[in-house]
């Protein structure tokens, strides 16, 4: 698996509660985790998924994310 970081709008535990169930059934539920106290609110993901499906996920939920 690899590591990726990504910057979201995901900004509260609210914001994690709605993007949960689309990351849990395409990544895993212990495969990603959300810094919404870091100013970039930085999603970070385990997985062997490309990288343009996870910005796809993330979108399908109603957030941005950008790979950094």
């Amino acid at each position: 698996m690899k590591a990726h970081t990504f910057k979201t709008n995901i900004k509260c535990t609210g914001c994690v509660a709605k993007v949960t169930p689309f990351l849990n059934e395409a990544i895993g539920d212990k495969n990603w985790q959300v810094d919404y106290n870091n100013p970039q609110k930085i999603l970070s993901v385990e997985t062997d998924i490309q990288v343009d499906e996870i910005i796809k996920v993330v979108e399908r939920a109603g957030f941005k994310a950008e790979k950094l």
